[in-house]
């Protein structure tokens, strides 16, 4: 890893598939057996940080390389202008809250959150879904009051989200595996009061970029399938040429 990168910093998908292809290179050249390449590719798409890829390639050259240079740089790309700025639209919001008595109500698909949402539950549920959703500002806020109830807020990877909730005997739960926000994502700040209740908030992907990651994986393993396949043949191919070659020389030794 080089010194452009803090190793606590997140690895991307884009980070993994570059070491994985090291990984590949350095099976086809001889650098690394079959269980070496299968172990370390396992590693490779479990890694979450910069810290945990690094040492998967430190000792093996980079793609096409004859001797070792220097290690695969995971330094950061800067972010795109405007990744964000497209949803973050202003304006009043299409929704301003959510009521679910002895019912339930569910807020997803392509809608736009008010700077400020309110949601009462009572004896019922609520979903406030925002991965595919716009923002009416930079900074919008989630009031929840669940009685007996529960409100499942799902937000997408990069947005920073703040949990100021009271529980009694209920709880707010905040999002796991929080990693550092991306530039320029909005910020969602859940508050509230759960009595007998909850407030889950959950980072999930987009469905497209579920659908994108899932097809990855699966070029992935056919990729892997094909290697092995490869390399098995080519296992074959010399023993064959090992054995049929000792019988020709033995042959020719006794005439």
């Amino acid at each position: 890893m080089t010194d452009d990168a803090s190793p606590d910093l997140r690895a991307s998908d884009a980070d993994r598939e570059r070491v994985a292809e090291v990984l590949r290179d350095a099976l086809a050249e001889g650098r690394l057996d079959m269980a070496e390449f299968e172990e370390r590719l396992e590693a490779t798409y479990g890694a979450r940080t910069y810290g945990e890829l690094a040492p998967i390639t430190r000792d093996l050259p980079a793609t096409g390389a004859a001797a070792p240079p220097a290690p695969v740089s995971f330094a950061k790309a800067p972010a795109e202008n405007g990744s964000w700025a497209g949803r973050i639209v202003g304006g009043e919001g299409s929704s301003t809250g959510g009521i679910a008595i002895m019912s339930g109500f569910e807020r997803k698909g392509r809608w736009t959150i008010p700077k400020r949402f309110t949601c009462f539950t009572l004896m019922g549920g609520g979903v406030i879904d925002l991965r595919e959703a716009n923002f009416a500002d930079r900074e919008v806020e989630i009031s929840c009051v669940a009685i007996m109830g529960g409100v499942q807020v799902i937000v997408p990877p990069g947005v920073e989200v703040v949990v100021r909730g009271i529980g009694i005997m209920g709880g707010f739960e905040h999002p796991r595996d929080d990693g550092p926000p991306e530039p320029g994502a909005p910020r969602v700040v859940i508050g509230g009061l759960a009595f007998w209740g909850g407030v889950g908030v959950e980072r999930k992907l987009p469905r497209a970029e579920r659908r994108r990651l899932k097809e990855e994986r699966r070029q992935e393993r056919r990729e892997l399938q094909q290697t092995r396949r490869e390399l098995h043949q080519a296992r074959r191919e010399e023993r064959h040429e090992r054995r049929f070659g000792e019988r020709d020389r033995r042959r020719d030794g006794e005439y």
